[in-house]
C-alpha cells in the first residue's frame, strides 16, 4: 500500500470529474473530441498583469497521471467509480495535445493561457491538477514579480517555507525564482530545480550562546567573514559593534529582522561606515511585501528577504484561473451563466508591439490565426503532443529571462503597484 502522505497524482483531484467520466462512458459521449481552455476572467484586485508559472511542474506531473491497483481499488471501494470505469482507468493515459503560453509569459483577462485537446474523458480528468498547479504557481510568480520590480535591481531571497505547506514551499521557491528572486532558503527547491540557496542563522542561535559575541564568533569560525550576522536579537547598534569586532570590517553582511527598517537601515549604514565596514551589506527581512520593499527604495538596503507575503501571493493566493470546455467535435460551445459566461471555440493569441518593443495590445482570435505584423509575437506554443512533452521546452532559467523581457516590454504604467487597468488591452477578433 502507498504511504498515506504520498498521494497518487490522479487522486489529487475532485470527485465530480470521475462522476462525469463514468456517466459519459455509459452514454457514449466520453470519446468525443473536445477543447478545454484555461484563462482568467479577471485579474486579482489591484493587479495589472498575471504571470504564467507552473507549466513545467504540470508537464512533470502529467507523466505520473496513471492509475495503479491501489488507486483503482480505492475508487471502486469508495463508490466513486463502477466496474466499467474501473476497467477503463486501468489503461488510462492522456494521449491528447496541450498548447499554451510558456512559463514566464504575462497574461491578462481572457488570455487563453492553456489549451487542452483530446477526448472528453481524457481531458476532464486533468482539470483539478491543471488548475491547482497553475493557480498556485502563477499567484506566487505574480506577487514575486511585483516585489522584484519594487526592489529596483536589489536581490531578494525567498524565505517563506515555514509559512506554507511543505510541498507548496518548494513550488513557491520555484515560482519566485522564475519571477526574478536571486536565491531561496529551501533546500528541496535547490536540489530539485537547481536554484541557488542561501541562509545563515536565526535568533535561536544567538540565544543559545552565553552572549552575542560568542554566537558571532562561532558562526564566523565555521563560515568565515563571508557570512551574514543577525544583529537585532538584543540591541541593533551594539549588535553591529559586536559583529564588526568579531568579524572585522570585511564582514559580508548584517541582517535586520525587526523595527522600522528604513530608520534602522540608515542608522546601521552610518554605524558600519564609522567602524570602517564600508563594504558590509545590509540585509532586511520581516514580513516584507511589494509595498514595504518599494517604501525602502531610498534606504541603504542591499538585499531583501521575503517570506509570508510571497508564499501567499501577497494577498492574492490564487490567480483565478478556470478550466472550461469551449469546443466539442469542432463545434464551439458557450456557457451563458451570469458573470461566468465563456467565449466558445478554440482561440489563438498574438501580442502586438511598437517598433520600439513596447506592447500595444493582445489580440485573441476565434477559430483563426491572426496575421503577424513585423513586430508581433505569437503567444502559444506546443507543450505536449500525443501525451508526450515536446522537445526543447524552455528551462527554468530561460523562462526567468523571458519574464524579465516581458516586463520590460509592457508600458511603464503597467508596473505600478497602484490599482489600475490591465497593463495591456485585450481585443477579441471573430
Amino acid at each position: 500500500m502507498r504511504n498515506s502522505a504520498a498521494s497518487s497524482v490522479p487522486l489529487l483531484t475532485d470527485r465530480y470529474e470521475y462522476t462525469m467520466v463514468e456517466a459519459a462512458l455509459a452514454d457514449g459521449t466520453a470519446s468525443r473530441q473536445c477543447v478545454f481552455e484555461v484563462f482568467a476572467r479577471r485579474l486579482p484586485s489591484g493587479r495589472r498583469y498575471g504571470v504564467v508559472a507552473g507549466v513545467g511542474r504540470l508537464i512533470e506531473r502529467l507523466a505520473d497521471f496513471g492509475f495503479d491497483s491501489d488507486d483503482i481499488e480505492y475508487l471502486r471501494n469508495s463508490g466513486t467509480v463502477d466496474d466499467n470505469m474501473a476497467r477503463w482507468l486501468e489503461s488510462y493515459r492522456f494521449t491528447g495535445d496541450i498548447d499554451g503560453y510558456p512559463e514566464g509569459e504575462l497574461f491578462f483577462p481572457g488570455s487563453p493561457i492553456l489549451t487542452v485537446t483530446g477526448t472528453f474523458a481524457e481531458c476532464v480528468l486533468l482539470e483539478t491538477l491543471v488548475l491547482s498547479i497553475l493557480n498556485h504557481d502563477s499567484a506566487i510568480a505574480a506577487a514575486a514579480a511585483r516585489m522584484v520590480t519594487a526592489a529596483r535591481g536589489r536581490p531578494i531571497i525567498e524565505m517563506g517555507s515555514r509559512r506554507t505547506h511543505e510541498d507548496a514551499a518548494v513550488a513557491a521557491s520555484r515560482a519566485s525564482y522564475l519571477a526574478g528572486f536571486s536565491t531561496t532558503s529551501n533546500l528541496a527547491a535547490g536540489q530539485r530545480y537547481d536554484i541557488p540557496t542561501a541562509g545563515t542563522a536565526a535568533h535561536a542561535f544567538t540565544l543559545l550562546h552565553s552572549d552575542e559575541k560568542a554566537a558571532f564568533a562561532s558562526q564566523v569560525a565555521r563560515l568565515g567573514t563571508n557570512t551574514t550576522l543577525l544583529v537585532d536579537t538584543y540591541d541593533i547598534s551594539q549588535g553591529i559593534r559586536n559583529a564588526i569586532e568579531v568579524a572585522g570590517p570585511s564582514l559580508r553582511a548584517i541582517r535586520i529582522d525587526s523595527g522600522d527598517l528604513h530608520v534602522m537601515a540608515q542608522q546601521s549604514r552610518e554605524l558600519l561606515d564609522s567602524l570602517g565596514a564600508l563594504d558590509t551589506a545590509i540585509v532586511v527581512s520581516g514580513d516584507l511585501d511589494e509595498y514595504s520593499i518599494a517604501a525602502l527604495a531610498a534606504a541603504p538596503v542591499d538585499l531583501y528577504g521575503a517570506g509570508t507575503a510571497v508564499v501567499t501571493g501577497s494577498g492574492a493566493p490564487t490567480a483565478g484561473l478556470v478550466f472550461k470546455l469551449v469546443e466539442v467535435e469542432g463545434r464551439p460551445v458557450v456557457k451563458r451563466s451570469e458573470n461566468k459566461a465563456t467565449v466558445g471555440g478554440r482561440k489563438t493569441a498574438v501580442r502586438r508591439h511598437k517598433p520600439t518593443g513596447t506592447v500595444i495590445e493582445e489580440v485573441i482570435a476565434l477559430q483563426t490565426t491572426p496575421e503577424l505584423g513585423a513586430h508581433d509575437r505569437r503567444l502559444q506554443r506546443a507543450l505536449v503532443r500525443g501525451g508526450d512533452p515536446v522537445e526543447d521546452l524552455p528551462t527554468l532559467d530561460e523562462s526567468r529571462a523571458h519574464l524579465r523581457d516581458a516586463l520590460i516590454a509592457i508600458p511603464w504604467e503597467g508596473l505600478k503597484l497602484s490599482p489600475g487597468d490591465p497593463a495591456v488591452p485585450v481585443t477579441i477578433m471573430n
